[in-house]
Order: structure tokens, then sequence, then C-alpha cells
């Protein structure tokens, strides 16, 4: 060798431009938080602020990390710098600086930004987390806190009140309750956040908008305010489709200081398609010790895992799902799927639902209108073979499609599907069904329901064991074994019923009330004649309370106003 050296040129058409703007980097940021790559992530957050400097969620990503680094003084630094230059209106901020001090056991100063905190802040987002500390100072200062105000505590009770109100689905209630308190506190932005979740759970989406939408104006970072405003518009038509998949990228930004807000956001990106930015509020939920041991939540970010292209982690977190949880039928049907999925590719739809049975209806609904849209003419042809030849599955989900064609060969395939003796109960249901989806005017058996509630499947990341209790005690209570369409007519309603509920959907503590008063509404639904007293004695529960409790259900899904424009000869007095 000579030691003569020559470089070979490389084409010029080689480079590849990259917009390396404030998503780009906050994009790396929350990959290196995700590997603990700590100084990486902060690195990646400077640069965020650097190009976006009047955003204050920047500057509080940056002091979040810095916090979680030890480095409290800078991370004060930080959150300082938001009050006083970017949006004073940030009062959170001032919690985090108590927390910091907190860690750097500066109690005297700790108190100062608490009690500011505490003075200044009248939504009260953190007001039980800040009593907490109270408790923690007053030990490490041996004395009681300062006189103070707190500003959060004019009306909280009557705020109490009406949270409680909602959980146990007194949403008319709730609402008067907060309208009357938004008048003395107009600012009250927890207050507001929860009078437009009882707007929207009793079908008033116009209002529970405008509630919400004067709440962010007030305070465009309202966390809670954001995720309601996109789980409102992702309902309300193609244009507020558009919009909220705005508001999931605008979401998708947004690193939460604590638990409760970081599962509230994981969750509504979830909904909202947005994988990626969920995967990483999951997998920082797992992080701390009470989430570690929780299955749910290693389902959910397995599914999120999954969906955002790392199979691996993804079978990692239901392998783990099945140790809490062995019971978890969707983690179970996922890792069995795994071994073809890692060959061939994913090629079903995999939801957040924790149950399988809610996981496969989810799934039928997308593959047959997916199928639909591809050619109308030779999917109808399928269809007909279908109830022609199919066996018993087939034919099911072929029905629970219900497509509404009008040629004649597909209302002959339902008539003799329908009127077959032979056939299961269900199937000629089905088949009944579909003809009256079809603008066929069949006459009913009275066991069918008039009204028809949506089979879509309801858009929640979970189905919680206690929802199903509710319709298992309703099932086990009016249904016999081969009453397949009483059985899918109370799960209608119920689904339904969630599906305007989410995300805050009830404890649901007393699930025989409950029950009893899906029963009724359901029976009333198809023209029956029970009374209150007569469900109460299935259920062993007072008249009274089968009636408040079909109240709460008929506020949410509008059930009297549906019956009477349905059929005013048929309405029944609820």
């Amino acid at each position: 060798m000579n030691g003569n050296y020559r470089r070979e040129k490389k084409p010029q058409n080689t480079v590849v431009s990259l917009t390396m703007d404030e998503s780009f980097f906050f994009e790396r940021a929350v990959r290196a938080l995700d590997r603990y790559q700590y100084d990486k992530a902060l690195k990646y957050f400077r640069k965020t602020v650097e190009l976006k400097p009047g955003n204050p969620v920047n500057h509080c990503n940056m002091a979040g990390i810095l916090s979680e680094m030890g480095n409290y003084e800078a991370s004060n630094e930080a959150l300082l710098h938001v009050l006083e230059h970017v949006d004073p209106s940030m009062t959170e901020c001032r919690f985090y600086m108590a927390n910091n001090f907190a860690n750097m056991e500066r109690f005297e100063e700790a108190e100062d930004a608490l009690l500011a905190y505490l003075e200044a802040d009248a939504s009260g987002q953190f007001l039980h987390e800040a009593e907490e500390m109270i408790e923690l100072l007053q030990f490490e200062l041996k004395r009681n806190l300062r006189q103070h105000h707190v500003l959060a505590r004019q009306g909280s009770d009557r705020h109490e009140r009406a949270r409680t109100m909602l959980e146990e689905g007194m949403f008319a209630e709730a609402s008067d309750l907060l309208e009357q308190l938004l008048e003395e506190y107009p600012d009250f932005a927890a207050a507001a956040n929860n009078l437009a979740l009882a707007y929207y759970y009793m079908g008033m989406t116009d209002r529970a908008l405008k509630t919400v939408e004067d709440v962010l104006q007030k305070e465009p970072g309202n966390l809670h305010g954001l995720c309601n405003l996109a789980i409102f518009r992702r309902h309300s038509g193609p244009e507020g489709a558009a919009e909220a998949a705005q508001l999931a990228r605008r979401l998708s930004t947004v690193i939460p200081f604590h638990r409760e807000h970081a599962f509230k956001l994981a969750t509504t990106l979830g909904i909202l398609d947005e994988h990626e930015a969920a995967y990483q509020h999951f997998r920082r939920l797992l992080s701390g010790e009470e989430a570690s041991s929780d299955a749910s939540i290693h389902h959910y970010c397995g599914v999120a895992a999954l969906l955002s292209g790392r199979i691996g982690i993804a079978e990692q977190m239901w392998k783990q799902t099945l140790k809490l949880d062995p019971e978890a039928e969707a983690a179970r049907y996922y890792v069995e799927r795994l071994p073809e999925w890692k060959q061939n590719g994913v090629s079903e739809l995999v939801s957040y639902h924790y149950r399988l049975e809610a996981v496969k209806r989810s799934e039928l609904w997308r593959r047959w209108e997916e199928r639909l849209t591809q050619d109308s003419s030779s999917m109808q042809e399928t269809l007909i073979h279908t109830l022609q030849s199919g066996n018993e599955e087939e034919k099911r989900q072929v029905l629970k499609a219900f497509y509404s064609f009008t040629d004649e060969k597909w209302l002959d395939a339902l008539r003799v599907l329908a009127e077959d003796s032979s056939e299961n109960q269900e199937l000629r249901s089905l088949a009944q069904q579909a003809l009256k989806n079809s603008g066929e005017n069949v006459a009913e058996e009275k066991e069918r329901s008039e009204l028809q509630f949506s089979r879509e499947p309801a858009e929640l990341p979970v189905w919680e064991k206690r929802w199903q209790d509710v319709l298992d005690t309703a099932i086990r209570a009016s249904c016999a074994p081969s009453d397949f369409g009483l059985r899918r007519d109370l799960e209608a309603l119920w689904t339904d019923f969630l599906r305007r509920l989410y995300p805050d959907v009830p404890v649901f503590s007393y699930a025989q009330g409950w029950a009893a008063a899906l029963d009724y509404l359901t029976d009333k639904l198809r023209r029956g004649e029970s009374t209150y007293e007569e469900i109460g004695q299935r259920y062993g529960v007072s008249a009274s309370t089968v009636g408040r409790y079909v109240k709460r259900i008929d506020q949410v899904c509008n059930i009297k106003e549906r019956m009477t424009m349905h059929s005013r000869d048929h309405r029944k007095g609820l």
C-alpha cells in the first residue's frame, strides 16, 4: 500500500432533507424517555423550548424531566419561567414547585409555593394531593401551616356532591347543581368540565361542546377539557372527526406529571388511534409501583405496543397480564395469535378491550364493513350464498352485519331464513331484523324490540368486570337459556348506555339496581307490561330503586323521546 487513499464522492442527489421542527425533537425526547435515557430526553426537550418558547407545554415537559433526574432547582426555574413569562394562568406550576422544594427538604419554600397554589387555583386540580402535602409539611415543620385561603374550597362541597351524582348516573341532578355553582364561580374549571360531561351523557351534545370550549378559551392547556373535547368531537360527524384528529396530535405532545392525568391521557389517545403516544404513557405508568401490579394496564400497554410496531414488547406485556390475571381472555387470545402474526403480519383488528367477546365484536364489524366497500355486488352474492349454505356461525356473522340491500335476491334469502322453523331461533330473529333494516315491513314477534340501539362497537379501551356483572345479573334473572333475542336486546341497550357515558362511567356498585332498570327498560322497548314492583321483586330491590335507576339510564339514552318518535301508539310511561 502506498499510503495514498482516494475517497469516492457520493452522488449529490442522495442528500435527504429532514424537517427538524418542534415535533421532531419532541418525538426523540419521548423515545429517549421511554428508554430511561434522561440526558438525551433533556437535550431534546430543551430543543423544543428553543424552537417554540411560547408553548408552556414544552417548558413543563423540560421541568418534568429535570425533576425526574433529581435536578429540582433547575426544574423550579423552568416552572417559574412559565408563570412569569409564558402563561401566568398555569397555577399548577406552583404545585409542581412545592413538590420540588419538598424533595430538596426546603420545607419553608415548599409551604410558600403550596399556599400560593391553593390561593390561586379555582379548579382544585390537585386539591387532594395538596392536602396530603400539607400533612407532610406540618410534620416536617412541627407546626400548622400559615393561615391561608383555599380558592377551590369555595363551593367544593357542592362540587364533590355533583361528582358523586355523576358517578351514580344522576346526570340531570348533577347538571343543576353544577350550573348553580358556576353562576357563583364562573372560573371553576373542574365544575365546568363535569357539567360538560353531564350534558354529554344526557345527549345534549351542543351544550357539552359549548361548555368545554368555554373552559379551553379561559385555560387553553386544561388537560381534562382537551381530552373531553377530543372524545366529544370524535362522535360528532366527519368535521368533528377531523378536529378530533388535530386534538389528538396536540395531546400526543403532553407529558402529565401525575398518574391520574397520565392514565386519562393514555386512554383518550388510545380511543383516538394515537397508539405511539398512548404506548409511551402506558409504559411510563408501568414504571410506578402501583401500576406495575395492574393487569389491565399491562394489557393496554401491550395493545399500544403492537399497534405502534413493537410486537416483542406486546408479547411481554400480555404474558405479564396473564401472570397477574389468568382470566384475562383477550390477552390470552392475542398471545396465541402472535406466532402467526410474527410470520405473516397482523391480519385482524386488535383493540384495547379487555374482554375477548368485545374484541371479536369489534373485529366482526370491521371485517364485514371493509369487505362490503370493496365490491358491493360480489359481496352481496357471497352473503346470499352464506345465508343459503353456510354454518350457523357464518350465517350469524352475515346477519349481525345488518346490511340494508334492497335487491330482491337478498330479501328472498332473508325471508327464507326468517321463516324456516328448522333454523336456530336467534338466526331467524336476526333475519327478521335485517329485513326490517332493508325497508321491509315485517310483522314482528312480541319478543323483538321495537327500538334498536347502536350495534357499532363502543369505542372503549376497556370492558370492566363490573359492567359485565350488571349485564350478567340481568341475563340470569330474565332470560331462558334459548332466549337469544332478549339477551341481545339487553346487551344492545347496556352497550349503548356505556358508550354514551365513556370515559366517565359510574362505579356501578349496586349491580342489582342497574340490572333491574336494564330489564325494565328492555321489556318496555319490547312492548312488555312489567311494573317497577314486579321487576323489583325479581331482583330483590324496591320499586323506588328500580324507578331511580330507570330514570338515570333514560337520561343518558333518551329512551322516552326515542320511543315517542318511533311509535306514539305504543309509548309506555317510564
